[in-house]
């Protein structure tokens, strides 16, 4: 069969209405490779695009989604990697937000309540269309006083109410009995009970790529590690016709000719505005999020904890993640940065306010934290409006004189709605794009991977390959339908079982074959491979290190780097372990050391 009649029948397949026409085993032959970095990157060059996106965050990945599944001819640069900024270092949830619906109903504040609706829609789309990537968590609120068990239930039931016929599941009250049976590592003194509701969670940087990955799919020229060094204006009109960037491997340079470019640079949004106006007014606040990692037995599989009010007003969330623990997180301002490291007093505020939780015989040490990490997200004020003193968290799209277009602003949960809005500024900016352009495409449109994914895809991988349960389940909620071309990359292991998939950690699922298919996936660096195609490094920022001379190794076969290029990925990677992922935080004689009190609270 020649390639290209493969393709199609893969595409006729794949986008089929239709329940799964073909087992997986009988498909994944036909699987398609993306175009090479080196292909995208030389149709940047050559093309004249509609629309060029700066910014390969969430934001970013969606309007080129949102932009190519329109008919139009779209490009997309990102500085570093995809969702190497906030889009991987979030809290991991899709949700509505249930306490700016609490503002929204006690300030009368319709924009609020319009943002909490809107996120509600998304939370549901974005599980519909990754299925491999999200799932439902219900999240508990323990209650240790009776006069706020109904206050937690009348808010909780509007926010069921607000979510209409996309809520997840209904909240309920638990006994104090039950409570402790389904998290009995929490606090007894004094629990009254506990109220649960359900928001979602998802692995943002594979979210984020596969949404990337999904706009290649579909036309779009994505090219990670490329800079945008200027942007150029016609001569005659001063008006934006594309940008001169740089590729930060090769050092090439050139100019990417476009109609119209938008600026999703999140927490670095201003940076790209004065590159269009050096005189422009800043309207980006960044705001840096710090979230911790414990061990998996700190939290059950299947229930997160939320802390509403802790001793400074901000949110504590304890969450189960990849079989592990996430504590966090933090909101303090901060200048925007590309490297953004977790302060040793934001680990030790996130410690102490979750010890505030925990049964006393439960000793949370320092050293329990396997990794740490920091994200910046940027707090926005609408240029086009005369009150430029507010900031606001919901998202802006703004048109400069020359035709540069922001998007800023907004969370994960609705960067589809962002893009959306942002692809409709460029067309009513444009009305020869206007002309060809479809309406919008995104609502339901599923993700790389999830069109025939099923919960039990993963058996099928144990059955066909050999795979160990758990590596073929991390297989399944990783790549989704792609999981069959990654065990086909698999190597013998020697033994009678697993037959296949060599870990490159003992401690963590991950084979070496993704390693390989990370490089097909657009992954450039071991920083690339660790923190955003595997997450190894944000779960186990110990296991990293040991694992990345093997990881490094499998790199150099696929990407030919020579003995002093792999030396060169080692160092940065470790600089990125011990800058970014807190390893090797010095602990005070071995042992925890309180927070003293001067943990930085600035705005919430």
């Amino acid at each position: 069969m020649s390639s290209t009649v493969g393709y199609l029948l893969f595409t006729s397949l794949y986008n089929s209405p239709l329940s799964n026409p073909l087992k997986p085993s009988n498909y994944r032959g036909l699987y398609e490779p993306l175009p090479s970095r080196s292909k995208q990157l030389a149709s940047l060059a050559n093309n004249q695009l509609d629309v060029l996106v700066i910014g390969g965050g969430a934001t970013g990945c969606g309007i080129a989604l949102d932009s190519v599944t329109r008919g139009l001819k779209t490009g997309l640069v990102e500085l570093d990697d995809f969702a190497s900024g906030a889009s991987s270092k979030s809290t991991k949830l899709i949700h509505g937000g249930v306490r700016y619906l609490q503002k929204a109903i006690f300030n009368l504040d319709i924009e609020q309540y319009k943002m909490v609706r809107e996120a509600l829609r998304e939370r549901a789309n974005l599980l519909e269309i990754a299925p491999h990537l999200s799932a439902p968590l219900p999240i508990m609120l323990p209650v240790y006083k009776w006069f706020l068990v109904p206050w937690y239930w009348i808010g909780l039931k509007c926010y069921d109410f607000v979510a209409g016929t996309k809520n997840l599941r209904g909240s309920y009250f638990l006994s104090r009995k039950r409570a402790l049976e389904q998290f009995p590592m929490l606090k007894r003194d004094n629990l009254k009970g506990a109220i649960v509701y359900y928001d979602g969670a998802h692995n943002d940087a594979r979210m984020c790529l596969s949404i990337a990955l999904t706009a290649a799919r579909r036309g779009a020229f994505v090219a990670n590690h490329v800079a945008v060094t200027s942007l150029v204006k016609d001569l005659h009109d001063n008006k934006i016709c594309g940008a001169r960037v740089k590729d930060q491997l090769s050092g090439k340079e050139w100019t990417i000719r476009a109609k119209c470019v938008v600026n999703a640079t999140g927490p670095h949004t201003d940076s790209i505005r004065m590159m269009d106006d050096p005189n422009a007014t800043k309207i980006c606040s960044p705001s840096s999020g710090v979230h911790i990692v414990l061990p998996g037995y700190y939290s059950p599989q299947s229930m997160g904890l939320l802390d509403p009010e802790t001793d400074d007003g901000r949110v504590i969330f304890f969450l189960p993640w990849q079989k592990y623990t996430i504590a966090g997180t933090t909101d303090n301002k901060c200048e925007p940065s590309f490297h953004p490291a977790p302060t040793e007093a934001d680990i030790q505020f996130i410690l102490k306010e979750v010890r505030n939780y925990l049964a006393p015989e439960i000793d949370l040490r320092r050293s329990d934290v396997l990794a740490a990490w920091s994200g910046i997200r940027p707090l926005v004020r609408d240029p086009s409006k005369p009150n430029t003193e507010s900031l606001s968290r919901n998202h802006i799209v703004h048109t400069s004189e020359s035709g540069l277009v922001t998007c800023s602003g907004g969370k994960w949960t609705t960067y589809r709605q962002m893009s959306e809005d942002t692809v409709d500024e460029v067309l009513k900016n444009h009305p020869d794009l206007k002309e060809k352009a479809k309406p919008c495409q995104t609502i339901g449109l599923k993700l790389e991977g999830g069109d025939l994914w099923t919960p039990t895809l993963y058996i099928q991988l144990v059955q066909d390959y050999g795979l160990e349960p758990e590596v073929a389940m991390n297989l399944a909620e990783s790549y989704g339908d792609r999981a069959f071309v990654v065990a086909d990359m698999a190597k013998p292991t020697g033994k009678k079982w697993p037959k296949v998939g060599r870990r490159i950690h003992s401690e963590l699922p991950y084979i070496e074959a993704e390693v390989r298919f990370a490089t097909k996936e657009y992954a450039a660096t071991a920083v690339d491979v660790i923190a955003r195609r595997l997450r190894i490094s944000f779960l186990n920022v110990t296991a990293a290190e040991e694992a990345l001379e093997n990881i490094v190794k499998i790199m150099a076969e696929e990407l030919n780097w020579s003995k002093q290029e792999q030396s060169r990925q080692m160092k940065e990677a470790v600089l990125f372990l011990e800058g970014e992922m807190g390893l090797h935080h010095e602990i005070q004689d071995g042992h925890d050391h309180q927070c003293d009190g001067s943990h930085d609270q600035n705005s919430k």
